[in-house]
Protein backbone atom coordinates (compact mmCIF):
# COMPACT_ATOMS: atom_id res chain seq x y z
CA UNK A 1 0.00 0.00 0.00
CA UNK A 2 1.38 3.22 -0.86
CA UNK A 3 2.36 6.11 1.44
CA UNK A 4 -1.04 8.14 1.61
CA UNK A 5 1.11 11.29 1.54
CA UNK A 6 4.74 12.72 0.56
CA UNK A 7 6.91 11.46 3.15
CA UNK A 8 8.88 13.98 5.08
CA UNK A 9 12.51 12.44 6.11
CA UNK A 10 11.98 14.60 9.58
CA UNK A 11 9.26 12.58 11.00
CA UNK A 12 9.16 9.60 12.90
CA UNK A 13 7.99 6.62 11.92
CA UNK A 14 6.41 4.01 13.41
CA UNK A 15 6.57 -0.03 12.37
CA UNK A 16 3.65 -1.37 13.96
CA UNK A 17 3.50 -5.51 14.21
CA UNK A 18 0.03 -6.35 14.14
CA UNK A 19 -0.95 -10.23 15.61
CA UNK A 20 -0.38 -9.88 19.60
CA UNK A 21 1.05 -6.08 19.26
CA UNK A 22 -2.62 -4.69 18.10
CA UNK A 23 -4.95 -7.48 18.91
CA UNK A 24 -5.28 -10.43 20.82
CA UNK A 25 -4.14 -12.92 18.55
CA UNK A 26 -3.06 -15.47 20.96
CA UNK A 27 -7.49 -15.83 21.45
CA UNK A 28 -8.32 -15.09 18.07
CA UNK A 29 -6.32 -16.54 16.04
CA UNK A 30 -3.29 -18.87 16.77
CA UNK A 31 -5.20 -21.99 17.62
CA UNK A 32 -6.46 -21.93 14.38
CA UNK A 33 -3.12 -21.07 12.67
CA UNK A 34 -1.33 -23.97 14.52
CA UNK A 35 -3.77 -26.06 13.95
CA UNK A 36 -3.99 -25.37 9.89
CA UNK A 37 -0.08 -25.29 9.50
CA UNK A 38 0.25 -28.46 11.00
CA UNK A 39 -2.03 -30.06 8.82
CA UNK A 40 -0.58 -28.60 5.67
CA UNK A 41 2.66 -29.82 6.64
CA UNK A 42 1.44 -33.28 7.52
CA UNK A 43 -0.36 -32.81 4.20
CA UNK A 44 2.15 -31.73 1.94
CA UNK A 45 4.98 -33.14 3.32
CA UNK A 46 3.38 -36.48 3.98
CA UNK A 47 4.33 -36.98 7.55
CA UNK A 48 1.88 -38.21 10.85
CA UNK A 49 0.52 -35.23 13.30
CA UNK A 50 3.42 -35.68 15.89
CA UNK A 51 6.21 -34.75 12.75
CA UNK A 52 4.39 -32.30 11.19
CA UNK A 53 4.37 -30.41 14.57
CA UNK A 54 7.71 -31.15 15.61
CA UNK A 55 8.85 -30.02 12.16
CA UNK A 56 6.78 -27.03 12.34
CA UNK A 57 8.46 -25.89 15.73
CA UNK A 58 11.72 -27.05 13.99
CA UNK A 59 11.29 -24.60 11.47
CA UNK A 60 10.12 -21.51 13.50
CA UNK A 61 12.87 -21.88 16.26
CA UNK A 62 15.48 -21.84 13.20
CA UNK A 63 13.97 -20.27 10.68
CA UNK A 64 11.99 -17.28 12.53
CA UNK A 65 8.54 -19.12 10.24
CA UNK A 66 7.19 -22.03 9.36
CA UNK A 67 7.01 -21.13 5.90
CA UNK A 68 10.99 -20.42 5.16
CA UNK A 69 11.50 -24.15 6.04
CA UNK A 70 8.93 -25.33 4.53
CA UNK A 71 10.17 -23.64 1.24
CA UNK A 72 14.01 -24.18 1.76
CA UNK A 73 13.50 -27.75 2.26
CA UNK A 74 10.29 -28.77 0.55
CA UNK A 75 9.63 -26.88 -2.25
CA UNK A 76 6.48 -25.20 -0.97
CA UNK A 77 4.91 -22.44 -2.48
CA UNK A 78 4.66 -19.36 -0.20
CA UNK A 79 1.29 -17.82 -1.79
CA UNK A 80 -0.25 -21.63 -1.37
CA UNK A 81 0.75 -21.97 1.94
CA UNK A 82 -0.46 -19.09 3.33
CA UNK A 83 -4.03 -18.66 1.46
CA UNK A 84 -4.35 -22.44 2.80
CA UNK A 85 -3.22 -21.68 6.39
CA UNK A 86 -4.88 -18.36 6.86
CA UNK A 87 -8.61 -19.43 5.90
CA UNK A 88 -9.51 -18.84 9.39
CA UNK A 89 -13.44 -18.84 9.42
CA UNK A 90 -15.35 -17.22 11.73
CA UNK A 91 -12.05 -15.02 12.36
CA UNK A 92 -14.00 -11.53 12.81
CA UNK A 93 -16.23 -12.53 15.49
CA UNK A 94 -12.88 -13.84 17.65
CA UNK A 95 -10.99 -10.17 17.19
CA UNK A 96 -10.46 -8.18 19.96
CA UNK A 97 -8.52 -5.28 20.37
CA UNK A 98 -7.97 -2.17 23.11
CA UNK A 99 -10.01 0.51 22.80
CA UNK A 100 -7.61 3.06 23.99
CA UNK A 101 -5.01 1.73 21.53
CA UNK A 102 -6.99 3.05 18.45
CA UNK A 103 -7.61 6.77 20.24
CA UNK A 104 -3.77 6.88 20.86
CA UNK A 105 -3.05 5.53 17.21
CA UNK A 106 -5.25 8.17 15.91
CA UNK A 107 -3.39 10.59 18.29
CA UNK A 108 0.29 9.40 17.65
CA UNK A 109 2.33 11.99 15.59
CA UNK A 110 3.95 10.63 12.59
CA UNK A 111 3.76 8.46 9.68
CA UNK A 112 2.31 4.96 11.21
CA UNK A 113 2.80 1.86 9.23
CA UNK A 114 2.08 -2.02 9.84
CA UNK A 115 4.82 -4.08 9.01
CA UNK A 116 3.76 -8.12 9.93
CA UNK A 117 4.78 -11.08 8.20
CA UNK A 118 1.00 -12.27 8.07
CA UNK A 119 -0.14 -12.39 4.69
CA UNK A 120 -2.31 -9.12 2.64
CA UNK A 121 -5.42 -10.50 2.89
CA UNK A 122 -5.32 -11.69 6.50
CA UNK A 123 -4.26 -8.41 7.73
CA UNK A 124 -6.32 -6.31 5.94
CA UNK A 125 -9.29 -8.45 7.58
CA UNK A 126 -7.96 -7.91 10.73
CA UNK A 127 -7.10 -4.12 10.37
CA UNK A 128 -10.85 -3.78 8.73
CA UNK A 129 -12.89 -5.66 11.45
CA UNK A 130 -11.19 -3.49 13.99
CA UNK A 131 -11.48 -0.26 12.22
CA UNK A 132 -7.62 0.20 12.46
CA UNK A 133 -7.43 0.83 8.57
CA UNK A 134 -7.55 3.87 8.09
CA UNK A 135 -5.24 4.95 10.76
CA UNK A 136 -2.29 4.03 9.41
CA UNK A 137 0.23 5.03 6.23
CA UNK A 138 0.65 1.83 4.60
CA UNK A 139 0.52 -1.88 5.53
CA UNK A 140 3.67 -3.88 4.49
CA UNK A 141 3.03 -7.54 4.31
CA UNK A 142 5.01 -11.12 3.81
CA UNK A 143 4.39 -10.64 -0.29
CA UNK A 144 6.30 -7.30 0.64
CA UNK A 145 9.38 -9.04 1.64
CA UNK A 146 10.72 -10.46 -0.82
CA UNK A 147 14.44 -9.51 -1.49
CA UNK A 148 17.01 -11.56 -4.70
CA UNK A 149 14.42 -13.73 -5.25
CA UNK A 150 13.76 -14.98 -1.93
CA UNK A 151 11.57 -14.50 1.29
CA UNK A 152 12.96 -12.54 3.86
CA UNK A 153 10.37 -11.56 6.36
CA UNK A 154 11.42 -10.45 10.08
CA UNK A 155 13.44 -10.86 11.72
CA UNK A 156 15.75 -10.08 8.46
CA UNK A 157 18.04 -7.05 9.01
CA UNK A 158 18.17 -6.43 5.31
CA UNK A 159 14.28 -6.62 5.21
CA UNK A 160 14.36 -4.02 7.60
CA UNK A 161 17.19 -1.52 6.34
CA UNK A 162 15.14 -2.19 2.71
CA UNK A 163 11.88 -0.92 4.73
CA UNK A 164 12.97 1.98 5.76
CA UNK A 165 14.59 3.21 2.54
CA UNK A 166 11.25 2.20 0.91
CA UNK A 167 9.45 4.88 3.18
CA UNK A 168 12.52 7.31 2.23
CA UNK A 169 13.35 7.61 5.92
CA UNK A 170 17.01 6.41 7.49
CA UNK A 171 16.48 3.78 10.31
CA UNK A 172 16.83 5.74 13.26
CA UNK A 173 13.69 7.87 12.25
CA UNK A 174 12.13 4.64 12.90
CA UNK A 175 10.48 2.67 15.67
CA UNK A 176 9.74 -0.93 15.77
CA UNK A 177 6.30 -1.72 17.66
CA UNK A 178 6.12 -5.32 18.12
CA UNK A 179 5.45 -8.14 20.37
CA UNK A 180 8.44 -10.40 19.36
CA UNK A 181 12.11 -9.61 20.89
CA UNK A 182 13.85 -11.39 17.75
CA UNK A 183 12.48 -8.96 15.76
CA UNK A 184 13.23 -6.02 17.98
CA UNK A 185 16.93 -7.42 18.35
CA UNK A 186 16.98 -7.28 14.23
CA UNK A 187 15.52 -3.55 14.09
CA UNK A 188 18.28 -2.85 16.73
CA UNK A 189 20.86 -3.96 14.95
CA UNK A 190 20.49 -1.72 11.78
CA UNK A 191 19.60 1.22 13.94
CA UNK A 192 15.68 1.49 14.64
CA UNK A 193 14.20 2.43 17.71
CA UNK A 194 12.51 0.14 19.37
CA UNK A 195 9.02 -0.44 21.84
CA UNK A 196 8.09 -3.89 23.07
CA UNK A 197 4.62 -4.52 23.74
CA UNK A 198 3.58 -6.40 26.34
CA UNK A 199 -0.33 -6.21 26.28
CA UNK A 200 -1.28 -9.51 24.90
CA UNK A 201 1.51 -11.33 26.12
CA UNK A 202 0.53 -12.88 29.44
CA UNK A 203 2.09 -15.99 30.43
CA UNK A 204 4.53 -15.61 27.64
CA UNK A 205 6.13 -12.27 29.23
CA UNK A 206 7.54 -15.02 31.93
CA UNK A 207 9.01 -13.75 35.16
CA UNK A 208 12.20 -15.44 33.54
CA UNK A 209 12.11 -13.09 30.59
CA UNK A 210 14.73 -10.02 31.77
CA UNK A 211 12.42 -6.86 32.09
CA UNK A 212 13.87 -4.99 28.91
CA UNK A 213 17.26 -6.19 26.63
CA UNK A 214 19.44 -3.74 26.45
CA UNK A 215 17.99 -3.57 22.33
CA UNK A 216 14.47 -2.73 23.49
CA UNK A 217 14.29 1.13 23.61
CA UNK A 218 11.06 0.68 25.60
CA UNK A 219 8.53 -1.87 26.82
CA UNK A 220 5.16 -0.64 26.92
CA UNK A 221 1.60 -1.88 27.78
CA UNK A 222 -0.51 0.24 25.36
CA UNK A 223 0.06 2.51 22.48
CA UNK A 224 -0.87 5.43 24.49
CA UNK A 225 2.89 5.19 26.09
CA UNK A 226 4.00 6.19 23.05
CA UNK A 227 2.46 9.40 23.31
CA UNK A 228 4.88 10.04 26.38
CA UNK A 229 8.57 11.79 25.79
CA UNK A 230 10.65 8.83 25.14
CA UNK A 231 12.88 7.01 22.69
Amino acid sequence: MAPARAPRTDARVWLFDLDDTLHDAGTAAMPQLVEAMTDYVAEHVGVPPAEATALRRTYWAKYGATLLGLVRHHGVQPAHFLHHTHLLPGLEGRLHAHVADLHALARLPGRKYILTNAPLAYARRVLSSLGMQRLFDGLLSIEDMHMFGQLRPKPDARMLRRTAARLKVPPHRCTLVEDTLVHQKAACRVGMHTAWMQRWLGPRAGRHRPLRPAYVGRRIRGVHELLKPGR
